[in-house]
């Protein structure tokens, strides 16, 4: 290795090092994860009664796909950021995104017949 191959390997344990642990020890940062990850849960189920109206009712007035891709798209990314970072409730709660969301399009377009964006 070169002197500054070397020195960014020492710069990235350094870096590692800061991250706090997890579960985190602290009580109260302890039940913020667990809070933020119901309300992400939570989120996730209010998309459920799109999903039924969508397909149950057959009412898409209203519902844009390309709304909904952009919504599965940006929940893919932070699913597969989930993924590298190893932070499984970033991956469950946006895995679960991107199915409802890919759902809903897929809805309205058994809805409406064609794929008009």
């Amino acid at each position: 290795m070169t002197s500054s191959a070397i020195h960014h390997l020492h710069k990235r344990k350094r870096i590692h090092q800061k991250h706090e642990k997890y579960p985190h020890p602290d009580k109260w940062k302890n039940r913020l994860d667990l809070i933020v990850f119901g309300i992400g849960l939570f989120a996730v189920f209010m998309t459920i009664p799109q999903v039924i109206e969508v397909w149950t009712n057959k009412n898409v007035a209203g519902v844009s796909p390309a709304t909904w891709i952009t919504y599965a798209l940006a929940s893919f990314c932070w699913m597969i950021y989930g993924v590298v970072h190893k932070e499984d409730k970033i991956v469950v709660v946006n895995a679960l995104y991107v199915v409802l969301n890919l759902l809903v399009v897929a809805g309205v377009w058994v809805s409406i017949g064609h794929l008009a964006l």
